[in-house]
């Protein structure tokens, strides 16, 4: 799929991942020539590192916890392991028959996909092993890699990355998982599903810290209702290998022992040694800085995706790579509102939300004019049918609309769009009450909180 003889391109992208193939893909549709240079694989992180097979993991893990509990539902079965060559089997067959399809895609449009490490060389120019790709226009889409903290060396054995976790040939007897967030979180929780005692350890003073104060209590809760163990407010110290696996020490030189350790302190934008900063490009912390409109400070160049400070989620740098292809084909799309962007945690429990928190809307707003309202998912069919718990948590302003939307609880991630179109469309409680929610639903819960918001509860207390 490679084109080895360069030229002149209406748009030069570089990155194949979420934000650049999306930005080749909506350019080709409105008909400029297009060149797509990516190192590794079409569909970069999130396809092949991220998003898609943590997922599988993750429902692999919710599998082996309904054998588990099958009984409950009257069903006789027994779990009698986890095999993670079939795991794994399953898992890399998802990301590959998607990757085979967005190759067909790629191809398909007509765009001009290369292979190879690209550099910028100059205002407008891609080199790749020697071959020059011009562009009329640039997008810069060059994704972002796992983090770690200083002097805590990685060796993919004992002390791993995402990228070495999601490869195990093993489920570890035990786990300890450096960091709390949304990696470190839904790492936990497929270990935890397939049978290893874990441990995370987190600087914060919570779970999720990003998310609602609601949300990361129902997490910490869920966790310890299933065995795994969190230590927060508690900054790491030091690692040492042992015999049998890795000693961590945090705060209070408490020692923390397992047999491997998952570094999942975030992820830094892949900026360096590509001829960004020699360019003359304005950057900060290894990020890229643009205008609302993606623009940075060089002529006709733009910049998508992690490398942009934000939120770095896969359907963020989608949107954005859209955005700049109609950017730059004169349509003028609407800026991005980074607020309205969602955002999904895929644990046991999920977390999913969009909007401002109940802190952020107070510090907006002014505390006496936000009003929030917790819908208890024990009063939801569907949800005493699946056996989870959790809530439906609305942020509202008094007489206005509603300014934040959170969830935690099974599946509520496939509840975060109508969630997003009450936020972005600044929908008042009072709109949504009077929509008709399919019945019996989770999504139910969401009409009954804003019944509950507009002042007329239903099933649940004002």
């Amino acid at each position: 799929m490679s084109e080895p003889n360069g030229g002149t391109f209406d748009l030069v992208i570089l990155g194949g991942g979420s934000g650049g193939y999306a930005a080749a893909l909506r350019a080709a549709q409105l008909d400029l020539s297009v060149a797509l240079i990516e190192k590794d694989k079409l569909g970069g992180t999130c396809l092949h590192r991220g998003c898609i097979p943590t997922k599988a993991l993750l429902h692999a893990g919710e599998i082996a916890d309904q054998t588990r509990e099958a009984a409950q539902f009257g069903v006789k079965a027994e779990l009698i392991g986890v095999d993670m060559a079939g795991v794994n089997s399953y898992k890399d067959g998802v990301v590959d028959r998607l990757y085979k399809g967005l190759q067909g895609l790629v191809k398909s449009a007509k765009v001009s996909y290369v292979q190879g490490t690209g550099r910028l060389v100059g205002p407008n120019t891609v080199e790749v092993d020697g071959t020059r790709y011009t562009g009329r226009n640039l997008v810069l889409a060059t994704g972002s890699y796992s983090r770690s903290l200083p002097g805590l060396e990685v060796d993919g054995e004992r002390i791993i990355t995402s990228e070495h976790a999601l490869n195990l040939d093993r489920v570890p007897s035990s786990a300890i998982v450096l960091g709390g967030g949304v990696i470190g979180v839904e790492f936990a929780s497929a270990w935890r599903s397939f049978g290893s005692e874990v441990t995370i350890i987190e600087a914060l003073p919570r779970l999720v810290a990003a998310e609602d104060a609601d949300c990361s209590k129902a997490v910490e809760r869920a966790f310890r209702k299933r065995g795994i163990a969190f230590k927060v407010g508690k900054p790491f110290e030091k690692v040492e290998r042992t015999e049998g696996g890795v000693r961590a020490t945090i705060a209070g030189g408490e020692p923390v022992e397992a047999e491997v350790l998952l570094v999942a302190v975030g992820r830094g934008p892949a900026t360096a040694g590509i001829g960004y900063e020699e360019q003359g490009l304005r950057m900060e912390r290894g990020f890229v800085l643009t205008d609302e409109r993606l623009r940075t400070n060089l002529p006709n160049v733009y910049a998508v995706g992690d490398i942009v400070p934000g939120l770095q989620l896969a359907h963020r740098g989608f949107q954005q790579g859209i955005f700049v292809a109609e950017e730059i084909a004169g349509r003028r799309p609407a800026p991005i509102d980074e607020a309205g962007i969602p955002r999904v945690t895929y644990s046991d429990p999920e977390v999913a939300s969009v909007g401002l928190t109940e802190e952020k809307a107070a510090q907006k707003y002014g505390a006496d004019k936000v009003h929030t309202y917790n819908y208890n998912l024990g009063g939801n069919g569907r949800s005493q049918i699946l056996k989870t718990q959790g809530f439906v948590k609305l942020v509202g302003l008094k007489d206005g609309p509603v300014v934040g939307v959170h969830m935690v609880g099974a599946r509520v991630g496939e509840l975060i769009g109508e969630a997003q179109l009450i936020f972005n469309w600044e929908a008042y409680p009072a709109d949504v009450a009077q929509l008709v929610h399919a019945h019996p639903t989770q999504n139910e819960a969401l009409g009954e909180a804003h019944l509950a918001l507009a002042g007329k509860p239903l099933h649940a207390h004002a």
